[in-house]
C-alpha cells in the first residue's frame, strides 16, 4: 500500500521510515489512518537518532492527513518520545510496582553506577540515555525489565544488563 506524500515534506520521511508507516496504516481501514500516529512516531524518531523534531512531527501529520497539533498532543503526552537529542540510546527501567516488588529499585541503581549517570541524564559520550523513570512498560510478569530503543530486556540481572549496555555502539 503506498500513501501519498504531501509535497511540503516529502524529502523528510525515509523510503523505509514510509515504508514502516505505510505497514502501520495497512493495519487499520482506510478511514482511520489516525491509529497509525504511534507506529509512525516511533519510526520518524528511530530514523532521527532517537527525538523527534517540528518538522518531522509536521512530515508526519502530512503524511498521514492530520491536523499539526494532534501530532503534537501525541508526542508531548508518551514519554517515550523525545522532542530534543538526548542520544544514541534511550534506556528506560520500569519502576511500576510490580517490577519494583521484583527489584527494579536494584536495577535502577546498578545501571546509575554502570553509566555513571542518573535517571534522566546522557553519558558524556552522548552514547546512552537513561531515561525518566517508566512508571509501566507492560511487561508484568517479567520484571524487572528495561526497554533499550523499544526492545523489552525482561528478568534482569547485573550480567544480563552488562550484555546489553556493554553490546550498544
Amino acid at each position: 500500500m503506498t500513501t501519498k506524500i504531501m509535497t511540503n515534506n516529502n524529502n523528510l520521511l525515509t523510503a523505509h521510515t514510509i515504508e514502516v508507516i505505510d505497514d502501520w496504516i495497512s493495519r487499520y481501514p482506510a478511514e482511520q489512518k489516525r491509529s497509525a500516529l504511534l507506529g509512525a512516531l516511533n519510526a520518524v524518531q528511530h530514523q532521527n537518532n532517537g527525538f523527534l523534531t517540528i518538522e518531522l512531527m509536521d512530515a508526519v501529520a502530512d503524511y498521514l492527513e492530520l491536523d499539526k497539533i494532534a501530532v503534537y498532543e501525541v508526542a508531548s503526552f508518551y514519554s517515550m518520545y523525545e522532542t530534543k537529542p538526548v542520544a544514541r540510546h534511550n534506556v528506560a527501567i520500569c519502576t511500576n510496582i510490580s517490577c519494583m516488588l521484583m527489584g527494579s529499585d536494584t536495577i535502577v541503581d546498578y545501571v546509575e553506577k554502570k553509566l555513571g549517570i542518573k535517571i534522566g541524564e546522557s553519558t558524556d559520550d552522548g552514547r546512552i540515555y537513561l531515561k525518566k523513570e517508566e512508571e509501566c512498560l507492560a511487561a508484568c510478569a517479567a520484571g524487572p525489565m528495561m526497554q533499550v530503543d523499544h526492545v523489552y530486556f525482561e528478568k534482569l540481572t547485573a550480567e544480563k544488563i552488562d550484555e546489553i549496555l556493554d553490546g550498544l555502539d
